[in-house]
C-alpha cells in the first residue's frame, strides 16, 4: 500500500534525477525547493500528467525523502535509490509524508499560529482514539475529544480553557476525561507525531506549494459551533491527503496504513519508556557509555529505547558526534547504534567517509548495509585502513579493558607476523600508537616480544624509523 501511495512521487522523482541533475537545468526559481512553472510544464509534458498532479507529486516526494533540492539541483534520496531493494525504506517513506501531514493542505485561514498549533499537539490524541476504535468515528465525537485535548493544553500552561462557557473538562474516576481513552492521552503528551516547529512554520508560507486534498463532507458534519470545527476539518483532510485516513457520512476511519502507523508510534513511545538501563534522557555520549558494560544484546534494546526518543536526524548527527571525540570505545559503540539505525543513517555515514578517524568504521557500516556479511566486512578497508583500525581498537582496550584482552587483540590484525605489523604501526599516524605499544609491551608474557614492542614505541616517540 506504501509503495501504492508515493509511485507517483517515486516516478517523479527518477524524472528529476534523470533530468534535473547537475548541468541539465535546475528545479527552482526561487532557492525555496518549489518547482518553477517551466519545470512543473516540462515534466508534465514528459510523463504525461497536469502540472498540478506533478506539483503534488513533487511535494509528496520531497516529504517523504525520494528526493532533496541542493540549491539549484535536485537529487534522488537514498529512500529512492533503495526503493526496489528493501520494502522498510519505502514504509519509512510513507512515515515521513505521515509525520508531514500538516504540511499537506493549506490551513484555514482567519486562525491565529497558536491555535493552529494546538490543533497540532492534540491530533496524536485524536489518531490514537482512532486507532483504539478500530473503526468509523463521528466526527462529532473526534471536534468533542479535540475541544478537551486543546483545553488540557491550556491548564497545562496554566491558561484559561479555549471554550470558557464549557469549563474544563471534568475527570473520570480513572483520571481521564473521555471514558477509555487514557492510553490515547498519554499518546496526545508525546511529540512521536508532532512535526517540527520549524518545519510546521512553512505551511503559511505562501509560496510553498501544497499537496492535492481530497474533498469530502467532513468540513460540513462539523459545523460551526466552535472555531475547532474548521481546524479539525483542516486536519483531517490533510491526513486524508496523505493516506492515513477516509472520510464518508460524516465519520472517519483509519486506513490500514494510517492503523500501522499510529500502532508503530505507539510502540516507539513504550520501547522509550522501558528503557533497559535508564539512559533513555541522556547525550549520545552518556547513554554510550553507560552501554558499555552492558551484554551486546541488552545495549541494542538501549539503542533502540534511546533513538525511539527522539529525532532519527538528529540521533543520528549526536552519535556521529560521540564517534569524532577521543574516546576510541564510544567510535565504536556509536557505529553499533548506528547499525540499529539502520538505513536512514546511510547518507550521514556516507558524508564522513573523508574522516581519517571515522573512515574505517563507516566503510565497515556501508558494506554491511550493502549486505556484505559482517566476517568479511573488512575486506574493504586498505592495509593502511585496517591498521588504524587496529590502534584504534586496541586504544580503547588500553583504556576501558583488561591486559590480556590487549595482548589477545594481536590476534585480529591482519599483519601475519608481528614485526609485520610493528612496520606497519609505526607509520600508520595514530595519535595512540605509542601508548598503545607501551601498554602492550607491559602486557605481553614474551620477554622478547614485548622489548621490541618498546623498541617500537620509542622510535615511534622520537621520529626514528
Amino acid at each position: 500500500m506504501a509503495r501504492s501511495r508515493l509511485a507517483g512521487a517515486a516516478r517523479l522523482a527518477r524524472w528529476a534525477d534523470a533530468a534535473l541533475g547537475p548541468g541539465r537545468g535546475g528545479p527552482t526559481t526561487d532557492d525555496k525547493a518549489t518547482l518553477s512553472d517551466a519545470t512543473a510544464e516540462r515534466a508534465a509534458d514528459d510523463l504525461g500528467l497536469t502540472a498540478a498532479q506533478v506539483r503534488a507529486d513533487w511535494d509528496t516526494a520531497r516529504l517523504a525523502g525520494l528526493i532533496e533540492v541542493h540549491g539549484d539541483n535536485a537529487r534522488p534520496g537514498w529512500r529512492l535509490r533503495a526503493w526496489n531493494r528493501d520494502d522498510s525504506a519505502v514504509l519509512r517513506g510513507w512515515v515521513a509524508l505521515f509525520d508531514a501531514w500538516s504540511l499537506a493542505c493549506p490551513e484555514p485561514e482567519g486562525h491565529e499560529a497558536a491555535a493552529v498549533a494546538e490543533v497540532v499537539s492534540a491530533m496524536p490524541q485524536v489518531l490514537s482514539f482512532l486507532q483504539l476504535s478500530a473503526g468509523p468515528v463521528p466526527v462529532e465525537q473526534l471536534l468533542d475529544l479535540l475541544r478537551q485535548r486543546v483545553t488540557e493544553l491550556r491548564t497545562d500552561r496554566c491558561e484559561v480553557p479555549y471554550d470558557p462557557a464549557a469549563g474544563p473538562a471534568a475527570p473520570a474516576e480513572d483520571g481521564t476525561t473521555t471514558a477509555g481513552t487514557s492510553t490515547a492521552a498519554a499518546l496526545g503528551r508525546e511529540t512521536a507525531l508532532r512535526p517540527a516547529p520549524a518545519t510546521r512554520a512553512t505551511v503559511s508560507d505562501p509560496d510553498s506549494a501544497a499537496i492535492t486534498a481530497p474533498e469530502g463532507p467532513l468540513a460540513d458534519a462539523l459545523g460551526e459551533r466552535t472555531s475547532l470545527a474548521p481546524l479539525l476539518g483542516w486536519a483531517l483532510r490533510a491526513l486524508a491527503a496523505v493516506g492515513a485516513l477516509t472520510d464518508g457520512d460524516g465519520q472517519a476511519t483509519l486506513t490500514p496504513l494510517g492503523n500501522w502507523a499510529v500502532w508503530v508510534k505507539l510502540e516507539q513511545i513504550c520501547v522509550a519508556a522501558q528503557s533497559p538501563a535508564g539512559n533513555i534522557e541522556q547525550s549520545a555520549e552518556d547513554m554510550l557509555r553507560g552501554c558499555a558494560q552492558l551484554r551486546p544484546n541488552a545495549a541494542r534494546a538501549e539503542y533502540r529505547a534511546w533513538l525511539a526518543a527522539r529525532p532519527v536526524g538528529s540521533a543520528v548527527t549526536e552519535l556521529l558526534g560521540a564517534a569524532r571525540g577521543e574516546d576510541a570505545l564510544l567510535r565504536g559503540l556509536a557505529f553499533e547504534a548506528l547499525r540499529v539505525v539502520g538505513a536512514p543513517a546511510e547518507p550521514d555515514v556516507h558524508a564522513v567517509l573523508d574522516e581519517p578517524a571515522l573512515r574505517p568504521y563507516a566503510l565497515l557500516w556501508l558494506a554491511e548495509h550493502d549486505g556484505v556479511d559482517a566476517e568479511d566486512a573488512h575486506e574493504v578497508l586498505t592495509r593502511d585502513e585496517a591498521t588504524w583500525l587496529w590502534v584504534d581498537t586496541a586504544a580503547a582496550v588500553t583504556d576501558h579493558g583488561e591486559a590480556s584482552m590487549l595482548v589477545r587483540h594481536l590476534e585480529a590484525a591482519v599483519q601475519p607476523t608481528v614485526p609485520m605489523l610493528l612496520d606497519e604501526v609505526r607509520t600508520v599516524g595514530h595519535p595512540r600508537t605509542v601508548q598503545v605499544l607501551v601498554a602492550l609491551a607491559a602486557a605481553h608474557p614474551d620477554p622478547a616480544l614485548a622489548k621490541a614492542v618498546r623498541r617500537a614505541a620509542f622510535q615511534v616517540h622520537t621520529g626514528g624509523s
